[in-house]
C-alpha cells in the first residue's frame, strides 16, 4: 500500500471509483434493455462516435441482423428501433472510455509532478489494469452470445462484474488510506476484522448470485415471494443437470431460489458483527459503519422482494443493483475503520 497521503490523490480515487459504480449501474440498464448485443464489433478507437449518416446506420444494423438475438428474438425489428438500443450500448462504451480518461490524465499528472512517488506506483499501476481487464472481459463477455444464442455467459457476465467490484474496492481501501492514513505496520486482526471480512466474502458469493441470476434471466421465473410456483422448496432443485452440484450454478430455478434465501444470512453476519462492534466498544466510525451495512442489508433484501413482486421493474432493479454497490463500499468502510482501530491497539 502507500505511504504518502494526498488529498488530490484521494478525491481522483474518489471520483474514478465513483464513475467506475456508476458503470455497473448502467451496464445493468443496458442489459435489462437488452441493448448489449446491438453493437456487435469492439473498436476502442474507431467506435468512440456513432454512426453519423443512414448509409453507416443501414451498415451497422446489417451486421446485427447476423447475430443470434435479431434472429431469434428481434427478427421483426426496425432500424429505428435498433437506433434506441444501439445508443444505450454506445452511451455505455462512451462512458466507459471517460472512465478511463479520468483514471489516466490525472494519473500521469501525479506521476510527473512526483505527487505519486515512483516507489508506490504499483497499485495505481494494478488499479489501470483492472479497468483495462474489466473492459476486455467485458467484450468477451458480449462475444459469448453472439455466436449461436441471444444471450451472454452468465459466467463471464459474473466474472465481468467482479473485475469492476476488485477495482471498485481497491480504489475507495486506498481513497480511505488518502483520507485516514496508511498503517505503517502489520497488526492481528480482531474478532470484529475477521468477521466482516466474512461478512464481505457472504456479500460477495450473493452478488455473484445477483450475476449468476442475471445472466441466466433467472429473476423472470417466479414474480412471487416466499414461495415459488406455490412451494417454499420447488422440487427438483438439483435434478435439472448431472452431476447435480451444477445446479447450484447452472439451473435457472436453483441459482434464484438461493439469491433469495442466500440474502439472509448476509443479514445475520451483518447482525454477529454490528453486536461485536458495539460489545468491544470499537470507535464511532467503525460503528457507523456497521448502522449504514445493517439498514443496507435491511434495504437490499426489501428491493429484492419488491424486484420479485414487480417481475423485474427496470428502476426496482436498477435500485437494487444500486444498493448493492453502496452496501459494498459501506462493508469495506467498516472493515477499514476495525482496521484502523487494530492497528491502533497494536501500537
Amino acid at each position: 500500500m502507500p505511504k504518502t497521503q494526498n488529498r488530490a490523490v484521494m478525491n481522483w480515487i474518489f471520483a474514478f471509483a465513483s464513475v467506475a459504480a456508476f458503470l455497473v449501474v448502467f451496464g445493468g440498464f443496458v442489459r435489462l434493455t437488452r441493448s448489449g448485443l446491438s453493437i456487435v464489433e469492439w473498436n476502442p478507437v474507431m467506435g468512440a462516435a456513432p454512426p453519423l449518416s443512414q448509409q453507416a446506420w443501414q451498415a451497422e444494423f446489417a451486421k446485427y441482423q447476423q447475430s443470434p438475438e435479431y434472429q431469434k428474438i428481434n427478427f421483426d425489428m426496425t432500424l429505428d428501433q435498433y437506433k434506441e438500443i444501439y445508443l444505450i450500448e454506445w452511451l455505455h462504451r462512451f462512458i466507459a472510455r471517460i472512465a478511463g480518461l479520468i483514471f489516466a490524465i490525472p494519473f500521469f499528472v501525479f506521476f510527473v509532478k512526483k505527487i505519486i512517488p515512483w516507489n508506490e506506483i504499483g497499485l495505481y499501476i494494478v488499479m489501470g489494469f483492472l479497468f483495462l481487464a474489466q473492459a476486455i472481459m467485458g467484450w468477451i463477455m458480449v462475444a459469448s452470445g453472439l455466436v449461436d444464442r441471444p444471450s451472454v455467459s452468465h459466467y463471464l457476465l459474473t466474472a465481468h462484474l467482479f473485475l469492476a467490484l476488485t477495482l471498485i474496492g481497491l480504489s475507495l481501501w486506498t481513497a480511505f488510506g488518502h483520507l485516514y492514513g496508511f498503517p505503517a505496520k502489520k497488526a492481528k486482526w480482531s474478532a470484529a476484522s475477521k468477521v466482516t471480512l466474512l461478512g464481505l466474502v457472504i456479500l460477495l458469493i450473493q452478488i455473484a448470485y445477483g450475476g449468476f441470476t442475471a445472466g441466466l434471466k433467472a429473476g423472470f421465473i417466479s414474480d412471487t415471494w416466499p414461495l415459488m410456483f406455490g412451494q417454499l422448496i420447488p422440487k427438483g432443485l438439483l435434478s435439472e443437470v448431472r452431476p447435480a452440484i451444477l445446479n447450484l450454478i447452472e439451473t435457472p430455478t436453483t441459482v434464484v431460489f438461493i439469491h433469495r434465501w442466500f440474502a439472509f444470512i448476509g443479514l445475520a453476519a451483518a447482525a454477529w458483527i454490528y453486536r461485536l462492534i458495539r460489545k468491544r466498544n470499537f470507535p464511532r466510525d467503525a460503528m457507523n459503519g456497521i448502522n449504514a451495512v445493517l439498514i443496507l442489508v435491511i434495504t437490499q433484501i426489501t428491493l429484492g422482494i419488491l424486484v420479485i413482486l414487480n417481475h423485474v421493474q427496470i428502476a426496482l432493479a436498477l435500485l437494487h443493483q444500486a444498493n448493492a454497490l453502496v452496501l459494498f463500499s459501506a462493508t469495506i468502510y467498516t472493515l477499514h475503520r476495525l482496521r484502523a482501530a487494530d492497528h491502533a491497539s497494536a501500537t
